[in-house]
């Protein structure tokens, strides 16, 4: 007999998300999310949280104070459902630093939207790492790519101050004015 006590998951529409840029008053949801994208990149980078149960968090709090750094938060309706970080405003390339959208939003054009207005926001060369065991997000990063840019590039490089740590991938491509 099913357990009716349980709710399944039903299947989600295609993405109508609203994208826009994330302000102080978000601070809060963000530092919520926060944890949870550390948390799936633990998987792949072997990153610990501190003694006291938290991750790193300078990347969120250069995002929401530093000018040369640009937040973007996601919603179905009321539900915030994933974020970017854009570095490196003042000069291209741009970076999209930190990029994450909650489980129960993956597989439904939400990360797809999400990144296109943000790229969209700010045309103009860009670069994006990954690690190369996180395979859905490469396969994501490089359609991305290929999606702006047909002469787009992707190349190895050595994570700064880990040298234990395998390389990330870094991807280049420009993005043109529509």
């Amino acid at each position: 007999m099913p357990d009716s006590t349980r709710t399944q998951r039903q299947p989600q529409p295609p993405s109508t998300a609203h994208v826009r840029r994330a302000g102080p008053d978000d601070r809060a949801v963000l530092e919520r999310l926060w944890p949870l994208f550390r948390h799936d990149l633990s998987r792949f980078t072997g990153t610990l949280p501190r003694p006291d149960g938290t991750f790193r968090s300078e990347r969120l709090e250069a995002a929401l104070t530093d000018a040369g750094w640009a937040a973007f938060l996601a919603h179905h309706g009321d539900s915030p459902v994933g974020f970017a970080f854009v570095r490196s405003l003042e000069r291209p390339p741009f970076v999209l630093n930190s990029f994450f959208v909650v489980a129960g939003a993956r597989r439904t054009g939400t990360g797809s939207q999400l990144v296109h207005e943000v790229l969209a926001t700010f045309p103009g060369r860009w670069e994006v790492a990954f690690q190369e065991a996180n395979t859905v997000a490469g396969h994501f990063w490089r359609a991305v790519a290929a999606f702006h840019d047909r002469r787009w590039s992707e190349e190895r490089r050595a994570v700064p101050g880990q040298p234990d740590v395998p390389p990330d991938s870094w991807i280049g491509f420009t993005v043109h004015d529509r």
